[in-house]
């Protein structure tokens, strides 16, 4: 374990949760490429620092090459080459950091953070578990879409399609629709059993 990673996973989960919320709007306000860019490597830096080695930082962001191939021709055909650096990089920042919080942090010190901090709110209809609970399923799933995109990827490849853009959008769009059925599902079976007056869901 790197010093880094052991500094991180040491820090309370609210406080990397509420940095990543801070950072991660920040991103979304950022319209200069270069300072996009900037910030794309380090968080890449930050990630290689806090994991156990390069292999985790590319299974991050190799599966997601196609896609962000994608996302960048189209900034290029609409508005220009600017546009797509900082469509680009702003996804790979966020992807990056939001994993770099899922290594470091475990899921139930992340749901108690979440829950604890939206128990005021629960006098207003809002259930800090169902809450806390989709939170964190979101934030793993986002490199799970990036190992779907690869799978796709790699099996439209075996069938001459890997350079029809149709053939690899429509399966992933279908295979994480169905993932975000299951998160959604899971929730629902948490919620069920949390509520005494809900029966179990079998």
């Amino acid at each position: 374990m790197s010093a880094v990673h052991a500094f991180l996973k040491q820090l309370p989960a609210g406080a990397k949760l509420a940095a990543l919320a801070l950072v991660g709007t920040g991103i979304v306000v950022v319209n200069d490429w270069r300072v996009m860019l900037a910030l794309a490597l380090c968080a890449a830096v930050a990630f290689r620092l806090a994991s156990t080695g390069p292999a985790r930082l590319s299974r991050q962001v190799r599966p997601m090459l196609w896609m962000l191939a994608l996302l960048f021709a189209a900034q290029l055909w609409l508005a220009d080459w600017q546009s797509g650096v900082l469509v680009v990089m702003r996804i790979v920042t966020l992807v990056l950091l939001a994993a770099l919080v899922t290594l470091t942090t475990p899921a139930e010190a992340m749901i108690a953070t979440i829950e604890r901090g939206l128990k005021p709110f629960a006098r207003f209809g809002v259930d800090p578990g169902r809450v806390g609970l989709a939170f964190s399923l979101a934030l793993r799933f986002i490199p799970v879409i990036g190992e779907e995109a690869e799978r796709v990827r790699e099996a439209q490849a075996a069938r001459g399609l890997e350079r029809n853009p149709l053939a690899l959008l429509l399966p992933l769009i279908v295979r994480v629709l169905k993932s975000a059925e299951d998160v959604a599902a899971a929730i629902e079976a948490r919620s069920g059993h949390d509520d005494p007056a809900r029966p179990p869901i079998s």
